[in-house]
């Protein structure tokens, strides 16, 4: 039996290439590094250089030195450029860059970029202060929300910054670009321009008691649970994204408890039919300013498992659907950007569920769309 054998297989030595020649034929490309590093409320790190004549921002990294690999480079640029050492633990997104993109700058002798984004880690508080940076290159830095570290960066450079970070956000495989645009399959997060809004009512911490008599209850969400451990989430588009939501919504007078609440918008929402509803506790908001500023009133959370996910559907409040996805309890509190007191909710989320109806804890897991006929829960 003969080996299958490729059309190269068939040049003859003397039609090779002179070594230097055929060097000279091979495509070349610049090569950069950069990373995603994100404070506790899940907000990016962007740097400002001093160099830059349209006065966009960047994530850290830099350009590639020859011999040196890309990991290497963003580890030594972050510690030139932010006095922090820090580990790699994945290389979220490779991007391919033309020669040619309209983002490139006039007069630009760019023959094309590969650009690979590593996963620098959460930042503590403690970290945050020993940045130190070199004056001369960067002027400042800034933690964003996704939303608006878009608007600071270069179009093509915020395409890459979202789809690494929801990389990292979804647990998906490295994600592949050109020109800022996914190559492969696009992910759930990727395909609903899902973004992380920091929220600092959620400093308050839960309270586990009952709700005082005299605070009213303005809200009901829940963390809502599917038989594998995992919970839904919905995301609610808009003209800069999605936001995404647990479940549930404002108390209105025809509930008759915040757990119809729960039921009546979970329902609506995202077409969950929820059991057991359980009170996890409850968080203080104390002006009530959403509400039209009704004064100090509880935002109750819950938990709760789904028993049925229908067909999507219009939401009858907003007159769109919402997409609507499925995520681990850590996952869920990372896009929430709840910060600690949302990863702590969550963990006591998983618990109860453990605890009252057996379920699994959900610890890694790929950030999935529920199918728009719904699913049927074993």
């Amino acid at each position: 039996m003969t080996s299958p054998v490729s059309p190269s297989d068939h040049v003859s030595p003397r039609a090779a290439l002179p070594a230097a020649q055929y060097a000279a034929s091979r495509h070349a490309a610049w090569l950069g590094a950069a990373a995603i590093i994100t404070d506790e409320v899940g907000r990016v790190l962007l740097v400002h250089p001093t160099y830059r004549e349209d006065d966009s921002w960047l994530l850290p990294g830099g350009v590639v030195e020859p011999g040196e690999h890309p990991h290497v480079t963003c580890r030594r640029e972050i510690t030139e450029e932010l006095g922090l050492d820090l580990p790699l633990s994945a290389v979220l997104a490779v991007h391919s860059f033309s020669p040619h993109h309209p983002d490139l700058q006039p007069a630009t002798a760019c023959p094309g970029e590969i650009r690979f984004v590593f996963d620098g880690g959460t930042l503590t508080p403690d970290q945050v202060e020993t940045i130190r940076l070199p004056r001369e290159e960067l002027s400042e830095y800034a933690f964003l929300e996704t939303r608006d570290a878009v608007q600071r960066l270069r179009p093509v450079d915020g395409q890459i910054m979202l789809a690494a970070y929801r990389a990292r956000l979804g647990n998906t495989a490295t994600a592949h670009l050109a020109d800022g645009r996914h190559i492969l399959d696009v992910p759930a997060l990727d395909r609903h321009d899902v973004h992380v809004r920091y929220r600092p009512l959620w400093d308050s911490p839960l309270n586990r008691g009952p709700v005082p008599r005299q605070l009213p209850v303005q809200q009901a969400w829940a963390w809502c649970f599917v038989p594998d451990g995992r919970v839904v989430l919905v995301a609610e588009p808009g003209p800069r994204g999605a936001l995404p939501m647990l479940p549930g919504g404002t108390v209105e007078t025809t509930d008759a408890t915040p757990e119809d609440t729960l039921r009546r918008e979970a329902a609506e929402e995202a077409q969950l039919t929820l059991a057991d509803p359980v009170r996890l506790g409850w968080v203080l908001d104390e002006t009530g300013k959403v509400y039209g500023g009704v004064g100090p009133n509880a935002r109750l959370r819950l938990t709760a498992r789904v028993t049925a996910i229908g067909p999507g559907a219009v939401d009858p409040a907003t007159g769109h659907p919402f997409a609507r996805l499925l995520a681990t309890p850590a996952q869920a509190a990372a896009l929430l950007g709840w910060g600690p007191p949302g990863t702590r909710q969550s963990q006591l989320a998983a618990e109860t569920a453990r605890e009252r109806w057996g379920l699994p804890t959900a610890r890694s897991a790929t950030i999935e769309e529920i199918p728009a006929e719904g699913m049927r829960l074993s």
